[in-house]
């Protein structure tokens, strides 16, 4: 007996919310990317914070879904994994592209871009192979993928994109090691283009620090 893998493509229905309307005093728009065990309606509350007629904040909602903890109560979700990680990237490509489509943003807007922990790996990919030209790209306590090299991201220079990359201090997830090699990452793809900010804290998501970036 042998066995195959074989593929098959069907149509899929995913959510995503959305926080305050989107009107002509609306200055900044927002897609933020979650981190691995989050939903997207928890996540977008740490933008509420953020003066509702001048921001609007779309918060895509990763496909895989699962129990928590083991305990069968609380449910987070996973953008990608190890298993087939390309096709399942072009996956989640695709869903963001229909979140895009389906919102018609305005183009005289300014547009940040932001990744936590997981979602970093999202945000990057999804701007280098959409070459979204974005205002800001914050890089939230998270690895970018290994596959991504400058070239991705000669075209944020040319748009002069301000690229931030926030650690905490006490992140369990960065020892020494680890931290290098990002920092090392970070320099060689966006330069002298990058700052990083550390913060006082572990790998949480800090609404001040949210709240200070579009001052």
């Amino acid at each position: 007996m042998s066995q195959k893998e074989r593929l098959v493509s069907y149509t899929s229905t995913n959510s995503y919310l959305t926080l305050n309307e989107l009107t002509s005093e609306t200055q900044n728009i927002w897609i933020v990317f979650h981190g691995l065990g989050f939903l997207s309606r928890y996540f977008i509350t740490y933008f509420n914070g953020l003066p509702p007629e001048k921001n609007y904040i779309i918060a895509p909602q990763a496909p895989s879904k699962y129990y928590l903890n083991n305990q069968y109560k609380h449910v987070g979700a996973s953008w990608l994994t190890k298993e087939e990680t390309v096709r399942e990237t072009q996956n989640v490509l695709r869903y963001i592209d229909a979140v895009m489509e389906e919102e018609h943003l305005p183009s005289n807007k300014n547009l940040i871009v932001l990744g936590f922990s997981q979602g970093v790996s999202i945000a990057t990919r999804w701007v280098a192979s959409r070459k979204i030209k974005c205002e800001q790209l914050i890089l939230y306590a998270g690895g970018i993928p290994n596959e991504l090299t400058p070239t991705n991201f000669h075209f944020l220079k040319k748009h002069k994109t301000k690229i931030t990359a926030l650690i905490g201090n006490e992140d369990e997830y960065l020892d020494e090691d680890r931290l290098q090699k990002e920092n090392e990452k970070l320099k060689m793809l966006f330069g002298e283009q990058a700052q990083q900010i550390i913060f006082d804290g572990k790998h949480e998501v800090k609404k001040e620090l949210i709240n200070n970036l579009v001052i």
